[in-house]
């Protein structure tokens, strides 16, 4: 699926959904103070607050604040904190409607789940998740560069993977990826065909990086490589974002498998690679060099 066909898809299922009505559901609000009565449920929220959970601006909030009001669906009180603000809360009147609004609207959604297997439904929720976590972590990379990796990289990206080595106690001398003799030349290492190196970039600093190159003595493998990153770069996507990008290209070369070493201590890329479809397998493959690594793990392309 391209971009113009998921972008279509989504504009279908917010028509299907009724998202552009002026009613949610069978009930006199909008589908924007429906989500305000969600928020609302839970706890009170200044205005700020609000907008920042409906990812909407300030003015926004506050016209539907002052709505909802005017309705009778809310009340007000001074924060605590700060007496100059107002925190907004349901009133009984708002419980009730937002209690009927749920038992509508996850009746609805009971039905278009009925349509579903299981299987059907639990991939669905995964990839709502997932394509949720990905605009998430879209936002959080805005500033940053992805690109391929150049010879003027080389010193650069050998320093976050010597840094990253000595954060995690991966020395050279138990055999990880830090020895390898081509560290200080990746962009050599790269270049050759049915290989390449993204890199992220920041203010003309390297921040981590990660590749993708035929695993040696195993026809039609490849082997995600050096996936390091520098701590002020974690959990901002990249390392997804980079595996992903390596995985397409690994199709774009008709490899047929994808294989990897790692090592338990990186509990966090582990679950990376679970999460991308890898699974652990007992035994190594190829010609690593990196007998340290006691984790491997093979997706099929």
């Amino acid at each position: 699926m391209d971009a113009v066909t998921l972008r279509a898809q989504s504009r279908l299922l917010v028509r299907e959904l009724g998202m552009l009505d002026r009613q949610c559901g069978n009930l006199d609000i909008t589908p924007v103070q429906a989500h305000a009565l969600i928020e609302l449920e839970d706890q009170p929220l200044s205005v700020n607050q609000l907008a920042a959970r409906l990812k909407v601006d300030k003015s926004n909030a506050s016209r539907t604040c002052a709505t909802l009001l005017n309705a009778g669906l809310l009340t007000t009180q001074a924060d605590p904190e700060d007496g100059r603000k107002q925190l907004s809360r349901l009133s009984e009147q708002g419980q009730a409607l937002l209690g009927t609004l749920n038992q509508s609207l996850n009746q609805q959604v009971a039905h278009f789940m009925a349509q579903l297997d299981q299987d059907e439904i639990d991939s669905l929720a995964q990839s709502l998740q997932r394509y949720t976590k990905a605009i998430q972590a879209n936002k959080q990379q805005e500033g940053y560069q992805l690109r391929l990796l150049t010879p003027l990289d080389n010193a650069a990206m050998a320093a976050v993977v010597r840094r990253v080595s000595d954060e995690h106690g991966l020395t050279a001398d138990k055999g990880y990826g830090v020895s390898d003799p081509t560290l200080d030349a990746l962009s050599e290492v790269y270049s050759a065909p049915g290989c390449a190196f993204w890199v992220v970039e920041r203010d003309n600093r390297i921040l981590g990086g990660g590749g993708i190159a035929a695993l040696a003595g195993e026809e039609g493998v490849c082997e995600l490589q050096k996936m390091y990153f520098l701590p002020e770069l974690r959990g901002k996507g990249f390392a997804r974002r980079i595996a992903a990008t390596a995985l397409k290209f690994a199709r774009q070369q008709q490899y047929k498998a994808c294989y990897l070493e790692t090592t338990a201590s990186l509990q966090a890329a582990i679950n990376l690679y679970l999460g991308l479809g890898f699974v652990r397998i007992p035994h190594a493959m190829g010609q690593t060099g990196h007998d340290a690594c006691e984790v491997r793990m093979l997706k099929t392309l």
